[in-house]
């Protein structure tokens, strides 16, 4: 279980990397290395308490154990996402206040 959790971490932080890498080269005209640089460096911190707390919080739900047709996935998704969402959170509105920086 320990190395799945590993891998998906992993595989979350990869995407994440990759799809802000891709934006910010398409909408933002970055170079494809300062966009990936860029990508690395504004959010790791935040994407790693994400997908830890994700995963945590479905393995405590499922205990890793269930499948797409058992209610108990969708249910311990919903609970995942949402401290996905929360966990960061604090983080991340410290940054945007350090910063000066707002969101809308």
């Amino acid at each position: 279980m320990t190395i799945q959790m590993i891998l998906a971490v992993i595989a979350g932080l990869a995407t994440s990397i990759l799809m802000e890498t891709l934006l910010l080269k398409w909408r933002e005209k970055f170079s494809w290395r300062f966009a990936l640089q860029t990508a690395i460096s504004m959010s790791f911190i935040s994407m790693i308490a994400m997908e830890v707390v994700m995963n945590t919080t479905d393995f405590m739900i499922t205990g890793g154990k269930a499948a797409f047709g058992n209610p108990m996935y969708w249910t311990a998704l919903i609970v995942a996402m949402i401290a996905g969402f929360l966990a960061p959170l604090p983080y991340n509105y410290y940054k945007l206040k350090k910063y000066n920086i707002a969101c809308h």
